[in-house]
Formats: structure tokens, sequence, C-alpha cells
């Protein structure tokens, strides 16, 4: 795990994910990309296929990743849904016998504050699919992620992750009140600490792993929040407009996305990993950052990390093979 402060990027909160890769050649390279035809999802598809890489979008819906991403060369969509282990299992198992190297996958799928909700095990949905899902998802792709010699995975976390805490006492709202904030806070937070916890068995494989928070977005991820709670983000101006702002953490797509291709391609992050990065740049730690910027202390704990890693296993069933 590498030290959690900025390595002077000369990109920044207004950079796009075009920018980010305006320059690079990424043929040869095969990219996954979860939730890669809706949000900012498309937007980092479209900018690793612009590259020259080929991007595989596995998708739930498949005639709506069909319609969103026509027209975007080097896309491949798959069939999958992240919050059914039997479809992640089946999706992983084709990429694995396809015997091609997976360089990059980027975990952006996921659901917020959403009303309670369980999946078939019993879990609270958010943590069932922005963490477990891809937990899975990484534990069946990870034959294809070593044959890479130099894989990155990327998880798509939030600053939502400073509202709470994994709290492994209660992991599924089983004995506390269910709040879909803190569910959701505890989704992102989970996300961060699963890339410390992938990083530090990766790394003696060349695999390195990241998190991020993209910057606030408005994108069908808003779905369950009613116009007052939209409101509260001041994505709106007064004429009714999505405000675009960087400066205030208010992105457009393109570059919402930017941070997630940064930490997927850019060679100055060579050698390192395990970090949780924001506006093209690893964050400082919150305690020492501007604002409600940075990462809180509980994300990048790697007690946390580890005892997650464990509960993962535990709820999953999935083990990593990380011997050397």
């Amino acid at each position: 795990m590498s030290e959690q402060k900025p390595i002077g990027s000369r990109f920044n909160a207004a950079s796009t994910a075009h920018d980010v890769v305006a320059e690079m050649d990424l043929s040869g390279k095969t990219a996954v990309v979860t939730g890669g035809y809706s949000g900012l999802g498309i937007e980092t598809t479209r900018a690793l296929a612009g590259a020259g890489a080929t991007v595989i979008v596995p998708a739930r819906n498949g005639e709506k990743a069909q319609r969103t991403l026509a027209g975007i060369e080097r896309v491949i969509i798959e069939t999958m849904d992240l919050a059914d282990p039997a479809s992640v299992a089946a999706f992983a198992n084709r990429m694995v016998a396809n015997d091609t190297p997976i360089s990059i996958l980027v975990n952006s799928a996921g659901i917020m504050a959403t009303p309670l909700a369980r999946d078939a095990d019993g879990h609270e949905s958010q943590f069932a699919t922005n963490h477990l899902g891809h937990f899975r998802l990484v534990a069946g792709l990870w034959p294809a992620l070593l044959k890479a010699k130099g894989a990155r995975v990327i998880s798509v976390s939030s600053r939502g992750h400073q509202i709470a805490p994994v709290d492994f006492d209660d992991v599924d709202f089983t004995k506390r009140a269910y709040d879909k904030w803190q569910a959701y806070g505890q989704a992102k937070t989970a996300n961060a600490l699963f890339a410390v916890g992938l990083d530090r068995r990766g790394e003696q494989h060349g695999v390195r792993a990241f998190s991020l928070h993209p910057g606030v977005i408005l994108t069908d991820l808003a779905r369950h929040l009613s116009e007052d709670e939209i409101n509260s983000f001041d994505v709106y101006d007064e004429n009714g407009n999505r405000r675009v702002d960087p400066s205030r953490d208010l992105k457009s797509p393109e570059q919402g996305a930017a941070t997630s291709v940064w930490a997927a391609t850019r060679p100055e992050l060579n050698g390192i990993g395990g970090v949780y990065c924001e506006d093209c740049e690893i964050a400082l730690p919150q305690s020492q950052a501007d604002g409600n910027k940075g990462v809180a202390s509980w994300a990048m704990d790697v007690e946390a990390a580890e005892r997650l890693w464990t509960l993962s296993e535990q709820l999953t069933g999935q083990l990593l093979d990380t011997r050397k």
C-alpha cells in the first residue's frame, strides 16, 4: 500500500476522461467496465475504447447497453447481473475461458440511497451490490488479471464514504434501524477498503488497486432520491440547468469519469497502489484536506480492510489464490 499523498498530477478537477488518455495508446489491452453503459461508466468506456482498448461491458440490460453504446468502436457487451452470484460467476468463467489478459477492471456499477432491500442471501442491497458483487467479480477474474502482468483494478467509491465506516457488528442492518445514507456510506467505505485489501494481495503479482471519488454528477444513480434531496446537492442553477463547477465538485459526466480513467491508465501511477484518489490525483487524508475533501481514516485502515476481506470471503465463499 502506497502513501496517501498527492504525486503532482498535471490533471485536475476540470480534466475530462478524454484529456487523461489523449496521447495514450491502449491498443492490445482489454478492459472490463461494470456499469459501463450508463452514467459515468459510458464516459469511462468511451475514453478507454477511444484510446484503443477493447472494452468489455457486462450488462444486466443488454438492450439498453446496445442503445447507449451504439457507435463506440471496440466495445463488447456481455451478460451479467452484479447482484446475482451465479451470473457473476458465469461471466467471469467465460472471460477466463477466453484466455484473454484483462489489464483494466473498472468497478463502476452501483446503487445509491435505495429503500431497504436484500439479496437472495439476505444481505443489504447496497453492500451486496456495490461491494460483494465486485468482490465476487474480482475473485472470478483473478486468473485473467494475473495474466495481464500489470493489471489495475479501480473501485469507484465516493465522498459519501465519509458518512459511515463499515459496521462489522451489523453490516446487514438486522439489529439497527435501516438508514439509506448510512448504508450507502458503509458500502462506499467498503469500496475503498477493498482496494486496500486487494492491493496488499495483488502487488506481488503485478495487480494494483485504487479507489476514488468521481465528483458530484447527476446521473441515474440518483433515481431513488426525492426532488428535495437532489436539490440539496445544489446541482441545478437558478434557471434549472445542471450546474457544472469542478471547483465545487460539481462535474460533467466526462469530468466525473476522469479520475477512474486516470487511475486505470496513467504511467505515473506505476508502482503505486492501495490509495484513494480524487480530481485525478491521490487524495490527502481527510484530516489534512480542505473542506470535505480527502479520505476518512476508517476507509484507509489496514486492519479494517483485512477484517472486511475475511468477512467478504465468508459471505461469498470466494477465495483468491495469491500464492507466488
